[in-house]
């Protein structure tokens, strides 16, 4: 198991690997693009072997895209769902470029239509994402804290979005323990981690897990609320990813910390989860 945090690319993808080390990570995540909207930033050949060159230098094993927040594949707008396949297919392929493992995304909300037709739309928008799609970065479907009618809040719904895609056997998991937390799965003690695990596995296989979001919560437990604290310091507690961090059924999943970073907690996350590892 390895552990990284979201990084900037400010001044260009290739400064996120110094970034990275700057933080104490070995693996790391980043955006390709303004989370926020507008067009993506080439990537030249030029600026992919600087970005390939980094990754040796700062000796980073692994890297990860998010795709951009502003994404709905099960909204009751057409334009919007044709937009959120394109752009997450055009993220898996810049993504590709980068030789990144995976790209996760958020499925959206269903607040204009029923669920069933929700999902429908969801099923549709994976099979158009991934038609034709050759690269290497591999899909990843992010869990949601389920506020209002987001989507993806449980593994049954996730395990149906996977199992009914043309190419759902591809496709992979970003699990969230903030976001799963405030969906009603418990991480507080050992036999929590285990639990959760074991529903995972039954519900969408652990060979859908690609990588963890290792964030504690502020919020308490079903909250369905998506606020994000310091390992340790939320009310997930440390016990919960010291057990997270040794399960055996872990050992092979990166942990990608997306905890607060304008007060610089995140290096103090990383060396707690090393303790934790050791």
């Amino acid at each position: 198991m390895k552990f990284g945090a979201h990084v900037s690319i400010a001044g260009g993808v290739f400064n996120a690997p110094a970034n990275a080390a700057e933080l104490g990570c070995e693996v790391f995540q980043i955006f390709t693009r303004s989370p926020q909207g507008g067009a993506a930033p080439i990537l030249t050949k030029e600026i992919l072997t600087k970005f390939s060159q980094n990754m040796k230098e700062f000796n980073m094993a692994r890297v990860y895209v998010h795709a951009p927040y502003y994404l709905n594949l099960a909204s009751g707008r057409k334009t919007v769902r044709s937009s959120t396949a394109r752009i997450v297919r055009e993220d898996l392929e810049r993504a590709s470029l980068l030789n990144a493992k995976a790209l996760m995304f958020h499925i959206g909300s269903a607040k204009d239509v029923t669920q069933e037709k929700a999902e429908q739309f969801v099923v549709e928008g994976l099979n158009k994402i991934l038609d034709g799609y050759s690269g290497t970065t591999q899909l990843l479907i992010e869990d949601s804290a389920g506020a209002g009618m987001i989507m993806g809040d449980t593994f049954e719904e996730i395990a149906r979005f996977i199992s009914k895609s043309e190419r759902g056997k591809e496709i992979g998991v970003c699990l969230d323990t903030q976001h799963s937390f405030a969906s009603g799965y418990d991480w507080r003690t050992k036999k929590d981690v285990d639990q959760t695990i074991k529903h995972f596995d039954k519900t969408i296989g652990l060979k859908h897990l690609t990588v963890f979001h290792a964030n504690d919560s502020m919020t308490e437990f079903g909250s369905h609320k998506d606020r994000h604290e310091h390992i340790g310091q939320g009310l997930i507690g440390g016990d919960g990813f010291k057990y997270i961090v040794n399960h055996p059924k872990l050992k092979d999943i990166d942990l990608i910390l997306e905890t607060p970073y304008a007060d610089g907690g995140v290096i103090e996350d990383m060396k707690t989860l090393k303790e934790f590892r050791k």
